[in-house]
């Protein structure tokens, strides 16, 4: 392998020791509900849509329950997950177009499941990868600064993260990476406050070479 992708497998490697409980924290059971929790998890955290989830799967067990879903009443539903409003619509928005288009059915292509409301290429990736274990990158926020500070990806774009993390690593560890980058972005590489002396990859880290280790939090 090329000193670069030789890098980006070590970083696999250490990571998938270090987070052997690495997962999806939103609760599901069918490629629906991946779905619609995952719409609920935009500006809210997956805690949080895991209280709300239990009973509206309940209420709403499948594509046509969304679709004919009472706006006032799925808003209150969904309160809780914040921006509820926009969040109520976008899932009757899904249910009318799933019916319409994919019998009622989660779709697995790319381009079915981003002409969906509320879901761009990070969530249709997640469910790609999730649900359907088809070969997918989710890039969020906590994957495209672990990349970043990593020196694995020299733009925080979205899209030009996903390109260069499929350029350095095999399709078949495409889910792991989401799962891991995510994973670590949130637990340990932290936005304001990382916590580098818990970090396998600390000496590997051209971040924290750079930062130095009095801008650190060490713990």
């Amino acid at each position: 392998m090329a000193p670069d992708t030789d890098r980006a497998a070590e970083i696999l490697e250490r990571l998938s020791a270090q987070h052997l409980d690495a997962r999806v924290e939103l609760d599901y059971e069918t490629p629906l509900q991946l779905l619609i929790a995952t719409i609920l998890s935009a500006q809210s955290t997956d805690k949080r849509v895991n209280l709300v989830t239990p009973e509206l799967f309940a209420k709403y067990p499948d594509a046509q329950s969304y679709a004919d879903a009472d706006l006032s009443e799925l808003e209150e539903d969904v309160h809780a997950t914040g921006f509820f409003r926009q969040k109520a619509k976008r899932l009757i928005g899904c249910g009318k177009l799933l019916l319409k288009h994919h019998d009622g059915e989660v779709p697995t292509g790319m381009e079915d499941l981003t002409a969906l409301p509320g879901v761009g290429r990070k969530t249709a990736n997640v469910i790609r990868a999730v649900a359907f274990g088809l070969p997918g990158i989710a890039v969020d926020t906590h994957c495209k600064r672990v990349s970043h500070r990593l020196g694995l990806a020299a733009t925080t774009d979205p899209l030009q993260v996903e390109n260069r993390l499929q350029e350095l690593y095999p399709e078949s560890s495409w889910a792991d990476i989401s799962r891991l980058f995510i994973w670590h972005g949130r637990y340990l590489c932290k936005a304001r406050k990382p916590e580098c002396r818990r970090c396998s990859l600390a000496d590997i880290c051209p971040w924290l070479q750079a930062q130095g280790p009095e801008t650190v939090v060490m713990r």
